[in-house]
């Protein structure tokens, strides 16, 4: 019934899609299977993506020839950069998406993908011989088999939905629970644990007032995810959010149901995401706090459904809505379903390669929530990775890894591996030692030629990079050699509080002052606006960020080549750490258990000191 695949990808959610689709435009034979083909790519729990480094990691997907920018643009009903007031490296770009049309559009796309083969049923367990895996077997008793398996069960994995003191098996509302797959894994000697997330209510929005709310409305200039020239909406199109808050009556309301709750009545073993907070967590943690904000956020274009961003909760249905009802502007509110959380089985993440392959089983891949992070994005990267990795496995070549200093995707991935996680795991720009060289404008110029020469970014793609750095190479010439006469612009830096000039200055260097952007000079000098009117506002964009952070970049990048050097220092696989006499014992018990791929992971790992990894260093160059 089946033919032998090169990779099978257990789960269609934003990790098993990303990981079906490069695996299948690299030349792989892919089989993707999903316990229902009504639900791929759902979005579980907000209508959303990106946010504060999640929409640099979505720009990193793209510009690798991910899907997840294009469904994105082609779905979303508001835009919004985030950060805008702060430096380049944290603008962050977010939007919101039609929920239905996500996941259509997502579907339609992998249909569309040659090699790549759909089949609903549950996996039961993996076919492992020899210490590989080479195939699944499916709840209906078929044998598929394979030269690489990607699972990314997400939240289903013997999960739990808890809503007060009410239990139900699933993996997501109305849908089980997946199982074997964990029981089997630990016999073969995994380590497996138990995590948790929440959701808020879904309410009908004809119920709510409005007029009670900050309305927040979308950008006035739509950028989006995708590199590629892709139909978006216009500005004045965009649905707007509205913002309101809770107060102390609700908090009053919430507490009532607190000796119901499965979270305070240990009922929930599992550990939820720190920055993610359900509102009962809020009004413990935060007790000084009268009033917690609460995002109105549309579900999509045509649907009253409203997803009530902030409000995650598993208290019992009837303090949910009598809460709600105490919010200004939810007085007369109809809800469709309650809030509830959920717990599920993880592995922790350092039991496995850069790669994302297991240690424990060659050709077997682990991507998103199996790995104990948090997030579409997150999940969507690593699948990325792994689909891509299972593919050069099927073929006997070598791993893709990105770097620390390399992509947002680099860092998440290690982290993950050096220092495990446990805790929902969610990606912020604070991870990252070298974010002003990982911005969300220059994704494209940092890894689109990486992918290319892969094979899995498109000529169209690198077409684009290429004619991008020209023009962004002309720019900053033309910068460097237009000369401005304090005439033209002294009123215009009088208007700002800028220093007058007395005399005429080259336009590169006007750009480095503090609040002159490259539009005032292009505003206030007709003739510099009239050379650059031929360049995108794009290109314009990114000469100005280089110019204007040069020095900044290059510090930054002379640090990430000296940190290089550590990570080129590579350990060998069969290193006995036990010769090294000198270490600590929690040192070695984390070397040992890590088996850290270079001196610079090494040096990442939690519990690991310094004067460790000097020891390290000084006796393998010996």
């Amino acid at each position: 019934m089946f033919p032998v695949y090169d990779v099978i990808v257990v789960g269609a959610g934003h990790a098993g899609c990303e990981a079906a689709a490069a695996a299948a435009n690299l030349g792989s034979k892919v089989l993707l299977i999903t316990m229902n083909m009504q639900t791929i790519a759902q979005m579980s729990c907000n209508p959303a993506m990106g946010g504060i480094a999640k929409g640099q990691i979505v720009r990193e997907i793209d510009a690798m020839g991910g899907y997840s920018g294009i469904v994105t643009d082609k779905s979303m009903i508001q835009f919004r950069m985030l950060n805008r007031s702060k430096g380049p490296a944290m603008w962050s770009p977010r939007t919101q998406n039609d929920r239905m049309l996500f996941a259509a559009v997502w579907r339609e796309m992998l249909e569309q993908t040659p090699n790549v083969d759909f089949y609903q049923d549950m996996v039961r367990s993996i076919i492992i011989k020899d210490g590989k895996a080479c195939g699944v077997i499916t709840g209906l008793g078929h044998e598929v088999k394979a030269k690489s398996v990607v699972v990314t069960s997400g939240t289903f994995l013997n999960g739990v939905i808890h809503i007060g003191e009410k239990q139900l098996g699933g993996g997501r509302i109305s849908e089980k629970a997946a199982t074997g797959i964990t029981e089997q894994l630990v016999e073969y000697g995994f380590e497996s644990d138990r995590l948790k997330t929440g959701t808020p209510p879904r309410v009908d929005g004809r119920s709510l007032d409005y007029s009670k709310m900050e309305e927040q409305k979308g950008d006035d200039t739509i950028t989006g995810f995708s590199y590629l020239d892709i139909p978006r909406i216009r500005p004045e199109q965009q649905r707007s959010c509205f913002i309101t808050y809770t107060n102390s009556q609700v908090h009053d309301i919430l507490k009532t149901g607190f000796d119901r709750s499965p979270m305070y009545q240990g009922r929930i073993e599992g550990v939820g995401p720190r920055y993610c907070p359900s509102i009962e967590d809020k009004i413990n943690r935060f007790a000084d706090r009268d009033r917690h904000q609460i995002f109105v956020e549309p579900e999509g274009w045509n649907t009253v459904e409203i997803y009530v961003n902030g409000f995650s909760t598993s208290l019992p249905e009837e303090v949910q809505y009598e809460a709600l009802r105490t919010i200004p502007g939810f007085e007369n509110v109809r809800m469709f379903r309650p809030g509830y959380a959920i717990e599920y089985d993880y592995f922790p993440p350092t039991q496995l390669k850069h790669s994302l392959e297991t240690k424990l089983i060659d050709n077997l891949f682990f991507a998103g929530q199996i790995n104990g992070t948090t997030g579409y994005e997150e999940a969507a990267c690593q699948g990325l990775m792994a689909g891509i990795n299972a593919h050069q496995k099927a073929n006997q070549l070598e791993p893709v890894i990105l770097e620390r200093s390399e992509a947002y995707i680099g860092v998440l991935i290690d982290d993950l591996i050096s220092k495990g996680t446990d805790e929902p795991y969610r990606m912020f720009t604070s991870r990252a030692e070298y974010r002003t060289l990982l911005r969300q404008d220059n994704a494209d110029l940092r890894l689109t030629e990486k992918s290319f020469r892969l094979g899995l970014a498109s000529q169209e793609r690198m077409e684009k990079v290429l004619a991008k750095q020209n023009a962004v190479a002309e720019i900053k010439k033309t910068l460097q050699q237009f000369s401005v006469e304090p005439e033209e612009i002294n009123s215009h830096f009088q208007s700002i509080g800028s220093a007058e000039l007395s005399e005429k200055q080259k336009a590169s260097k006007l750009v480095l002052r503090p609040n002159v952007g490259l539009s005032d000079l292009t505003n206030a000098i007709p003739r510099l606006q009239e050379t650059l009117s031929a360049y995108e506002a794009d290109h314009l964009e990114q000469a100005e960020v280089q110019v204007k952070y040069e020095r900044y970049i290059e510090k930054e990048q002379e640090i990430a080549t000296r940190m290089q050097q550590m990570e080129s220092l590579v350990i060998p696989e069969s290193f006995d750490y036990h010769k090294v006499a000198a270490l600590s014992n929690e040192a070695l018990q984390k070397f040992n258990k890590i088996r850290p791929r270079t001196l610079g992971q090494a040096s990442r790992i939690s519990g690991v000191n310094p004067s460790d990894v000097q020891i390290l260093m000084v006796y393998m160059g010996r």
